[in-house]
């Protein structure tokens, strides 16, 4: 690592969450935190390092029931509390030494990204947000997910959730679910995309605590989450940021987002879900950061030599 982090702890809720705290010199902060059951290591390190490197504070966390956070049963995704999470850390951001609290922005991916949407809709301390590749419908990417699932599995993911819900009424522990499997396996996502997570977020193993398993109950309401629609609510700079065949978290419902927000741009990459961790990474990251230059510290856009350079995002057409 180029840039020294300290791991600290805040509250939510009736717990904490774990973060990792990159402290900054220029006073904006970036909020941050991974997808689906995906932790603040895999799912924020490569851009919360070049954020940092830039001068920007850096808050990278673990929803409640993850990773190194508080909260009771492991490993269950619940929108409400996550939602709750991102409230609580943009909170504790404003506290943090050498951070404006007028010049916060959020990022997030996959589903995070959703909560980013949702976040930025209705918190009017948020300064910009960056939603890359964001769950923006998921009633839209449930349907999708079943073009790459055979019918057996499905049903019986949902029979595990319904179990797991049933037990955790009684206080079972958690029927536990992978994160991403071949088609034919029970396991949250099976789309071409999904074979690629390993590479993409966990190279060479490098996070072996992330546990890739989630709570099968987590699974039957997340269909009705649609943080997409709040979109024309969003009165900050938002960075909508799709890839063109991203067939996990879908290009389609992030465009019709960003042109509903009024100050959306837009930035579209070839390649899958995962092409801002792997070989889209730099072109992602530059536009990201050109981004967070222009909105909290209003400077121009510039390439990665520095100089002055035409910004790399689009107005949705």
């Amino acid at each position: 690592m180029s840039v020294r982090r300290e791991a600290i702890r805040f509250a939510s809720g009736e717990t904490e969450c774990a973060a990792w705290h990159y402290p900054g010199t220029n006073g904006g902060c970036v909020i941050m935190a991974g997808g689906f059951a995906v932790t603040k290591g895999p799912g924020t390190d490569p851009f919360a390092e070049r954020f940092a490197d830039a001068g920007f504070t850096v808050l990278a966390f673990d929803h409640r029931r993850l990773g190194a956070s508080g909260g009771r049963p492991r490993q269950v995704v619940r929108i409400k509390d996550e939602l709750a999470d991102w409230q609580a850390a943009i909170g504790f951001a404003a506290t943090l030494p050498g951070v404006d609290p007028d010049k916060l922005a959020l990022w997030g991916f996959s589903l995070s990204g959703g909560h980013v949407l949702h976040v930025a809709a209705r918190d009017r301390r948020v300064a910009a947000a960056i939603a890359q590749t964001p769950n923006a419908d998921c009633q839209a990417i449930v349907r999708n997910a079943a073009r790459y699932q055979t019918p057996l599995a499905m049903l019986r993911l949902t029979g595990r959730g319904i179990l797991d819900a049933l037990g955790g009424l009684v206080g079972l522990a958690p029927r536990l679910v992978p994160l991403n499997g071949e088609p034919g396996t029970v396991a949250f996502l099976t789309t071409p995309d999904a074979q690629d997570t390993e590479r993409a977020l966990n190279p060479g193993n490098r996070y072996p605590d992330w546990q890739q398993e989630a709570a099968a109950r987590s699974s039957l309401r997340l269909s009705f989450y649609r943080p997409g629609r709040h979109a024309a609510r969003i009165r900050c700079p938002l960075l909508v940021l799709v890839c063109d065949q991203d067939c996990s978290a879908l290009p389609g419902p992030a465009v019709a987002a960003a042109n509903r927000a009024a100050r959306a741009e837009l930035v579209r990459l070839p390649g899958g879900h995962y092409q801002p961790f792997l070989s889209g990474h730099e072109e992602a990251v530059e536009a990201e950061l050109s981004f967070l230059r222009r909105h909290l510290l209003n400077l121009p856009p510039t390439d990665s030599a520095g100089t002055t350079a035409g910004s790399a995002t689009h107005k949705p057409e």
